[in-house]
């Protein structure tokens, strides 16, 4: 989802946003992520931010992270679509290394008994592992999706109507 960069955490919103503000049902908020999944009209006001005249932010690195985990959680379910793809390639190293294990092997003689043979197949069970992992992941994302009983779109008016009344009700 595009976000705007460089942009704080205070905004300006109409009633209209507020209303569709109010019709998501999340419980945990990211506000800025849910700010763009809204769409409407959005304009910048730049101005100059002097520097803090008392006290210290409260905001450290951990804090940071944790804000950055949240958003990406809450708006996409690439990390678990990424487990799935790091297990094909795992697997697909695991199946390369024992194929050179093996031709080695035949032309070369063993170096240790076993130890090869063995971490190849290790290796090929963990990627197989992650994949699966991360085939149960896209459907934990899509479960995860469709528990927020986010609306498919929003629909400012239809016809000359309001279809959103102040209350976020739809029509």
């Amino acid at each position: 989802m595009p976000m705007q960069r460089d942009v704080g955490d205070f905004r300006l919103l109409d009633k209209q946003c507020l209303n569709a503000l109010r019709l998501m049902r999340e419980s945990q908020r990211y506000t800025k992520g849910l700010f763009s999944w809204i769409g409407f009209e959005k304009k910048e006001v730049l101005f100059d931010r002097d520097a803090r005249a008392a006290g210290k932010t409260k905001w450290n690195y951990w804090k940071l992270l944790n804000l950055a985990i949240e958003g990406i959680t809450s708006f996409t379910i690439a990390p678990l679509r990424a487990s799935a793809f790091v297990g094909c390639i795992l697997a697909f190293i695991a199946i390369l290394y024992m194929l050179f294990i093996v031709l080695r092997t035949l032309i070369c003689g063993e170096d240790v008994p076993g130890y090869p043979s063995l971490i190849s197949i290790i290796l090929f069970i963990g990627g197989i592992q992650l994949f699966f992992l991360g085939i149960i992941g896209e459907y934990l994302g899509r479960v995860f999706n469709e528990s927020k009983f986010r609306p498919l779109y929003l629909v400012k008016d239809y016809n000359g109507q309001t279809i959103m009344d102040q209350k976020g009700a739809r029509h």
